[in-house]
């Protein structure tokens, strides 16, 4: 999966910051728990890394670098949000999937 760099840039800061990496470990389950469809769960996370982004870059480098530069557009995070999911909740088993044989 390819993430852009405002994308690659949370993703790497949450890898250096366990404590928020578990904020967000957690953030990510909720809102799939939340949801019966994880596209919808992605929609959700998408807008809270993007407000996370924001607030990051008033604050903390390099976000702030990178605002600067970068300006204040709008980035997807969508990618981000997606991968999130796929890492940190663990996949449901399809109805009417194969069992091993006990």
């Amino acid at each position: 999966m390819s993430l852009n760099r405002s994308e690659q840039m949370v993703h790497d800061y949450l890898l250096k910051c366990p404590e928020e990496r578990r904020h967000w470990q957690e953030l990510v389950k909720r809102e799939a728990a939340g949801h019966a469809d994880l596209h919808a769960a992605a929609v959700n996370l998408e807008r809270e890394l993007w407000r996370y982004f924001r607030e990051r870059a008033e604050v903390v480098e390099p976000f702030r670098s990178f605002a600067r530069r970068e300006g204040g557009a709008r980035t997807s995070m969508r990618g981000l949000a997606e991968l999130l999911l796929r890492l940190w909740v663990p996949p449901v088993a399809k109805p009417g999937a194969a069992r091993p044989p006990s």
